[in-house]
């Protein structure tokens, strides 16, 4: 299934829309999946870097009470670190503390899926060009050019790790479990 996800990415002159097409068809049934552990499995095995990351675009989008409309950028991803908030079709018997965790999870990984998307594309442009239009491209070894949405600060980042610790803690009552400690320090 993967492969054929990735492929299908792919065989359109334009990933971006198809990887758009593709993540809007598969989203509900992601919202659908009853346990962690098989979306994570679904979202962890995803050879397609750029439909892992929209898929995830998508999930945040659905947990933000004010989704936006800017493009994927290092800036939407401080966004969603403000603004969304546990799933609720997410939270079943687990504890809070680990639907957070999940939280957390997701978000490393869109981080590291856009930081993926953007070494393997550099230029913009090359996500608009099919596979062959790509080539030329590619072997010119075009160095990543970042978005302004990119340009984020060691300041923006700190403040937003700040106020979401703040967020979470208030949320769950105690001090935060080591497992979310580290997965804090891994993001920021």
């Amino acid at each position: 299934l993967q492969r054929m996800l990735s492929m299908a990415v792919e065989v359109d002159r334009s990933p971006t829309c198809s990887s758009r097409k593709i993540a809007d068809d598969i989203f509900p049934f992601i919202l659908n999946i009853p346990l962690r552990s098989q979306r994570e499995a679904l979202l962890n095995t995803m050879e397609s870097q750029l439909l892992r990351c929209r898929l995830l675009e998508l999930l945040f989008q659905h947990s933000c009470d004010v989704p936006t409309t800017s493009s994927m950028s290092l800036d939407k991803i401080l966004y969603f670190l403000s603004h969304s908030s546990v799933l609720p079709q997410f939270q079943d018997e687990t504890a809070t503390w680990q639907r957070w965790d999940e939280m957390l999870q997701y978000l490393s990984l869109l981080l590291m899926s856009y930081q993926s998307v953007k070494l393997a594309f550099p230029l913009a442009e090359h996500l608009r060009s099919s596979l062959c239009d790509r080539m030329d491209l590619i072997v010119q070894k075009a160095k990543p050019r970042l978005q302004d949405s990119d340009d984020i600060s060691q300041l923006d980042i700190q403040l937003k790790m700040n106020d979401f610790i703040n967020r979470m803690q208030e949320a769950l009552g105690q001090p935060l479990p080591l497992q979310i400690q580290e997965k804090l320090f891994m993001l920021q």
